[in-house]
């Protein structure tokens, strides 16, 4: 009687365990394919998974400043570098995860046409992500630099917070163009790719995670960056456009 009462008192234990919560700090251009992720690993692991989305930079300070991240998921390695160099990720946790593509667009009804980089300096107002922190701007300015024509779209530049600040200025009409990646392109109807970079010109696009070092449930954010490189995952992840980076 009392052993049998002791296996109940413990499966009723186990079974209110509260569920582990996940706090994911993740770049802008993930919203869409990590909520979608999330929602379906919430049904298979039981576990909560919420986000911060948001430019990295800015994620990168608020985790440095005691936000409470379980995973930072950068658009770029500079920023996991910061986070790294400072102990704020457990380093040997750090992979980088997935790669993406730059485009520049237009408003749908837009009649601008560009067949080449060059061509942008006749564009009036480029929105881009500030060039000098948030990734997709770093990016921008990378590719411009490198085909010498940084100098002469500066003045035409409208600075914007993210990548997705970047596709709702061009979707207002309020600028004639931006820079965006191709997973953001694609995903409003308001928006059309008028110049793709060239993959062998492109500046190499990376996209980092690694678990916070204050993370409050390590095993937890480690089960769940352990997820976001399963097969369940990688088909999300590409269903979306982006470019899967195998772990050897």
């Amino acid at each position: 009687m009392l052993r049998t009462l002791l296996v109940v008192l413990t499966s009723i234990i186990y079974a209110t365990a509260p569920a582990a919560e996940i706090n994911v700090y993740a770049a802008s251009s993930l919203t869409d394919v990590l909520k979608q992720i999330g929602a379906e690993y919430e049904k298979q692991s039981g576990d909560r998974v919420s986000f911060n989305f948001a430019a990295a930079n800015t994620l990168a300070r608020q985790i440095e400043e005691g936000a409470p991240a379980d995973i930072f998921f950068s658009a770029d390695e500079p920023q996991m570098d910061r986070l790294v160099k400072s102990a704020t990720v457990i380093a040997e946790t750090r992979r980088t995860l997935l790669s993406n593509a730059l485009v520049v667009i237009a408003p749908a009804d837009s009649q601008l046409k560009i067949a080449s980089p060059a061509e942008l300096a006749t564009v009036s107002r480029v929105a881009i992500a500030d060039p000098n922190i948030v990734p997709v701007g770093v990016y921008a300015r990378a590719y411009l630099t490198r085909q010498t024509l940084w100098d002469s779209i500066v003045p035409k530049v409208i600075p914007v917070e993210n990548v997705r600040a970047a596709v709702a200025a061009v979707e207002s009409g309020n600028v004639d163009a931006g820079f965006a990646y191709a997973t953001d392109a694609r995903i409003s109807q308001k928006v059309k790719v008028i110049f793709a970079v060239p993959a062998e010109e492109e500046p190499r696009i990376s996209y980092p995670a690694a678990v916070v070092k204050a993370t409050k449930d390590r095993a937890a954010a480690e089960k769940f960056l352990n997820h976001l490189q399963s097969d369940a995952a990688t088909k999300v992840f590409e269903s979306h456009g982006f470019i899967v980076r195998r772990q050897q």
